[in-house]
């Protein structure tokens, strides 16, 4: 029979049965459903090889015989074409379901064994709790302008910086998605950047090395500043220090590969100075960690510099005897490349020791024997640097506080503790 408006309301279900499929005469494979509920659907069936398929396709009572027909035939001329229109159903529903925050949740286990550690933490800080606006979102469906929002949102809540990190790391997620054949195109390109960065170039001048140096307290971040100014490296190498890293015997602090940028292990000699400071750091029962109060490393950088560039503030009021003078924009990594800059052309420091003292050393040069070859070599080159470099320091210091002890200046701001030479390694 042909299925109309006015016999199909006629058909029932036999006594005892659950469903029924009446199929339509004119048009094979077009048919009528009937559920034990009253629920009746149109479905269209066909066979791709040994398989059956069954497309359900709409209400019988929102969609009239006539356009359900025309619908069935449009699905079986697919099929005549060699398509799959219920394969196809099912796949946009399984593609539905890989949303942004599932697929990040796979990049970042493969990140995880192959991104240094604060590179994985930045990534899962973006990709986990920032990524909640569009986690939802199919992957495969996200747009351009979903992701510009996204970062507008981020730039706006968290400065722009932030949302050129988290454009990069959802860039990255997308390009390793089109790896294992998620999606087919990465909706981060083109979008643009909240800023363009620019590389910095500051570097501290030798007045505001001792302006920096004598606004640091006796605590964890005034600690960790001045042994970036005494050993060059960098800040998150400082502030993760351990114990079990010092060689009290040989004077050096070991770094292992696995904390270094270039994944090296490299030996930094210490100072009579640097030691001074190591010395101070409070010995905390069962922590390995010089610095921080918490399970990790020390956290809280950026209250810790708002607060020193107060203290700095202050300083340069009391010694011109006016106002406070706010101390021009500066990062904490600025003190390694002022340390750099200073070696080469305050004290004559040559290039490659000064590239060996920071750990800018890679290529093969560094790899196997040559490489092992290169760290001993250049041991006693790097110990007499630092050396030079913590007396230019506390010279320049010197020299700051002879200019101002006619008492424009307190004589306090050249801080006796710090300068003490040590006597032993502190016990623990």
């Amino acid at each position: 029979m042909r299925l109309s408006r006015t016999n199909f309301a006629t058909l029932k279900i036999a006594d005892g049965k659950t469903e029924r499929i009446v199929f339509d005469d004119a048009l094979p494979g077009f048919g009528l459903r009937l559920r034990a509920g009253g629920k009746r659907t149109w479905i269209v069936q066909y066979r791709i090889g040994a398989k059956h398929r069954r497309v359900t396709f709409g209400n019988a009572e929102a969609v009239d015989p006539e356009d359900a027909r025309k619908r069935a035939r449009d699905i079986l001329a697919k099929v005549h074409l060699g398509g799959d229109p219920q394969g196809d159903k099912a796949e946009a529903r399984a593609r539905a379901a890989l949303t942004v925050a599932i697929i990040a949740g796979q990049y970042l286990l493969t990140a995880k064994k192959r991104l240094r550690p604060n590179s994985y933490a930045e990534a899962d800080r973006y990709l986990v709790r920032y990524v909640a606006p569009i986690g939802d979102f199919p992957v495969h469906g996200l747009k351009r302008r979903d992701v510009a929002v996204w970062l507008n949102e981020i730039a706006e809540q968290r400065g722009p910086h932030a949302a050129n990190r988290a454009r990069t790391c959802l860039s990255a997620m997308y390009t390793w998605a089109m790896r294992q054949g998620y999606v087919d195109a990465n909706p981060v390109i083109a979008t643009g950047k909240a800023v363009e960065e620019i590389s910095r170039t500051r570097v501290l001048t030798q007045l505001e090395i001792c302006e920096v140096w004598n606004a640091t307290q006796d605590d964890d971040y005034g600690r960790i500043v001045r042994l970036l100014f005494l050993t060059g490296q960098r800040r998150n190498e400082v502030g993760a220090m351990r114990w079990s890293e010092i060689d009290e015997a040989a004077r050096i602090w070991r770094l292992p590969a696995e904390r270094t940028k270039n994944g090296l292990p490299h030996d930094v000699p210490l100072s009579d100075a640097a030691l001074a400071v190591i010395n101070g750091v409070p010995v905390r029962e069962n922590r390995d960690f010089l610095f921080g109060e918490r399970a990790g490393a020390f956290q809280g950088w950026s209250k810790s510099k708002f607060a020193l560039d107060k203290r700095i503030d202050l300083q340069r009021g009391w010694f011109s005897g006016e106002g406070a003078v706010s101390v021009a924009p500066w990062r904490i990594h600025d003190i390694r490349r002022t340390v750099v800059t200073h070696m080469n052309e305050h004290l004559g420091i040559l290039p490659h020791v000064v590239e060996a003292v920071v750990n800018h050393i890679t290529g093969p040069s560094k790899m196997g024997v040559a490489g092992i070859y290169n760290r001993a070599i250049y041991a006693g080159e790097k110990r007499h640097a630092l050396n030079k470099w913590a007396e230019y320091v506390f010279e320049r210091m010197r020299m700051r506080e002879q200019i101002n002890s006619d008492g424009s200046a307190n004589s306090d701001l050249v801080s006796s503790s710090v300068l003490t030479e040590p006597n032993h390694f502190r016990n623990r």
